[in-house]
């Protein structure tokens, strides 16, 4: 089992990104031209290494190689956009790495791309890349061609080298159970257990009862053998099922629109742990957007552009109004889910202005909202 975390280290330990791996201080997935740059480099590396693991490492100022972090990724279709660019297109997973320096909110992305030893290129175009075109690498840099491209294999070896080098072992394993607990407060009680007798998953959360049902909040799930962070919400209601195989999560949201509210099922997540010393992850989207009063949501969405009005103008805000502004993500989300004309695009204008704040609360609702939305495909 390689250790996640010790594999990055040991890729940055390479003089500079090469035709096997690179690095990025971030990607985004949220325009053309963002996921066609992700796209390249998937191509280029998957190309590049036809007969062995190739990575894309996301966190790493790329002059320093300071391990910055990026927020926790759990965009499970990530896959479907290889799929649905590219001829012969790779395998890949991305995983988030815990590092015991970063905010607990913080990961390092690990993109693995598994050997195809096809050729990959574009089917259809993307952003300024046409139809037909073939990325590659030549050392630290991504190249293309519109001509017939020979794969070449050159780092099979210095590959198995060093996830040799990741393998795990006891001492890691024990270390990032104590780095687990010390990283996390009594009040979240954490805890661990090992499944088959080979798999040590950690994980920890605020207990938070609402009437006769138990939900945790802010909750952090590791994956201590490989560092690997399976799960991390910041949401408030989240429910554990725990069995002798299965790891089960489920999210709730809970939207409220003066005196109606509830908590609302958003998502299932089952980490199942096999006897042949695998895994696998299957998410099912349970969310079904609840409806209500246009009129009322009219009104609502009124007062949300007001307040964010306040906010391009940099007015002060009173008692009441600050108040107001931790819910002013969800309440966008709430217009969004029920097809308010606009608010998506006032939720999206708002997100600079939050990341400004020196109270970050308003902002991590920001995130979640984009994140529940991200999940249903509102974007």
């Amino acid at each position: 089992m390689i250790n996640k975390r010790l594999l990055i280290k040991n890729l940055l330990a390479q003089s500079d990104e090469n035709s096997f791996y690179d690095k990025k201080q971030k990607i985004s997935l949220n325009s053309k031209e963002g996921k066609a740059k992700f796209l390249k480099h998937v191509c280029a590396l998957s190309n590049s290494n036809p007969e062995n693991n190739s990575f894309l490492v996301i966190g790493i100022e790329d002059e320093t190689n300071k391990i910055v972090g990026v927020d926790f990724f759990d965009d499970s279709k990530i896959q479907n956009l290889i799929n649905s660019y590219f001829q012969n297109p790779p395998k890949i997973i991305y995983e988030n790495v815990a590092f015991p320096k970063l905010p607990k909110y913080k990961v390092v992305g690990l993109v693995t791309i598994f050997p195809n030893n096809e050729v990959t290129s574009l089917k259809k175009s993307i952003w300024k890349y046409v139809k037909g075109l073939v990325f590659y690498r030549r050392g630290s840099n991504s190249m293309s061609t519109l001509g017939k491209y020979v794969l070449k294999s050159t780092n099979k070896n210095i590959v198995a080298s060093i996830e040799k080098n990741a393998s795990n072992n006891i001492q890691l394993t024990l270390d990032g159970v104590f780095q687990f607990f010390n990283k996390h407060s009594k009040e979240y009680n954490p805890k661990y257990k090992v499944f088959n007798e080979q798999f040590v998953l950690c994980w920890a959360g605020k207990r938070k009862k609402v009437g006769d049902k138990l939900f945790y909040s802010r909750v952090d799930i590791e994956l201590i053998n490989e560092q690997v962070r399976l799960f991390y919400s910041a949401l408030d209601e989240v429910k554990i099922q725990i069995n002798k195989r299965t790891f089960i999560i489920t999210e709730y949201i809970f939207l409220q629109l003066k005196d109606i509210f509830d908590y609302y099922p958003l998502e299932k997540k089952v980490i199942n742990f096999k006897e042949n010393g695998k895994l696998d992850i299957v998410s099912e989207l349970l969310f079904n957007p609840p409806q209500f009063d246009k009129v009322e949501l009219l009104h609502l969405f009124n007062s949300c552009n007001t307040l964010l009005s306040k906010l391009k103008k940099k007015l002060s805000l009173s008692k009441i109004e600050q108040i107001e502004l931790k819910d002013l993500p969800t309440n966008y989300l709430l217009c969004v889910l029920n097809d308010i004309p606009n608010a998506y695009k006032k939720l999206n204008e708002l997100g600079p202005y939050l990341r400004e704040m020196k109270d970050k609360s308003a902002y991590i609702k920001y995130k979640e909202a984009q994140r529940v939305l991200r999940k249903i495909k509102y974007q």
